[in-house]
């Protein structure tokens, strides 16, 4: 894609996001889900992988997904709405791998997450966020194999960039984009981001349009 174009993709987006993004509900089980009227892209991630962090530089916000003290403390999907009217949903998944969690309380968000993935008609993409400076753990390995089976569509995302030295991303980056060839429902290119610096946010921000919307809705 070229450099214009691609600038104009991202323009198009941080207008939308700059707009009405709205805290929407918390679902701790199924039944509480909002009807499925619009696509929806959902965000997973090991607990303390920065997915808040993400999400509000995401959508220009400070606070809208509050990054807790405590991994692991999201316990729920939550939902958050794009656009007057709303053109599609922003999903924060459960975090994931946290050791201090009781193991019913892991079983019970396994369960949620699972049935979510697998019957959500309207869940257009995921994001799997990985912490540059560790890399792909076996956590991180199960959750992808969760989303092959369920044959869901998910980009990875490494979080925290600005953490460590570009040498030292260049080898994590290898080593997860190799990851990312054996699971059969990861795309091939990775989005490197930082929320801090807000390295990487732009072109995120603009596929995750392109995945909720087409890219057609940049054309109209």
């Amino acid at each position: 894609m070229e450099e214009r174009e691609q600038q104009l993709r991202e323009d198009a987006a941080a207008r939308l996001f700059s707009g009405r993004v709205d805290f929407l509900l918390s679902a701790p089980q199924l039944k509480f889900l909002p009807d499925p009227t619009v696509p929806e892209i959902a965000f997973c991630g090991r607990s303390n992988v920065g997915k808040s962090s993400l999400l509000n530089a995401l959508t220009g916000r400070k606070a809208i997904a509050r990054a807790s003290v405590t991994p692991g403390r999201t316990q729920e999907l939550n939902f958050f709405e794009v656009g007057e009217p709303t053109q599609f949903r922003l999903v924060d998944m459960p975090g994931y791998g946290f050791a201090k969690a009781p193991k019913p309380v892991v079983e019970k968000w396994k369960k949620l997450v699972r049935s979510y993935l697998r019957g959500r008609p309207v869940l257009a993409r995921n994001l799997v966020l990985i912490d540059s400076r560790h890399g792909v753990k076996d956590v991180d390995r199960e959750m992808m194999t969760m989303l092959d089976e369920a044959a869901v569509g998910y980009r990875i995302v490494l979080t925290k960039t600005d953490k460590i030295k570009a040498s030292d991303l260049e080898k994590v980056a290898g080593r997860v984009a190799d990851e990312a060839r054996k699971h059969p429902a990861a795309y091939p290119e990775l989005h490197l981001t930082s929320s801090e610096k807000g390295m990487g946010i732009a072109a995120l921000r603009a596929a995750v349009v392109a995945d909720a919307l087409g890219e057609g809705w940049f054309a109209g």
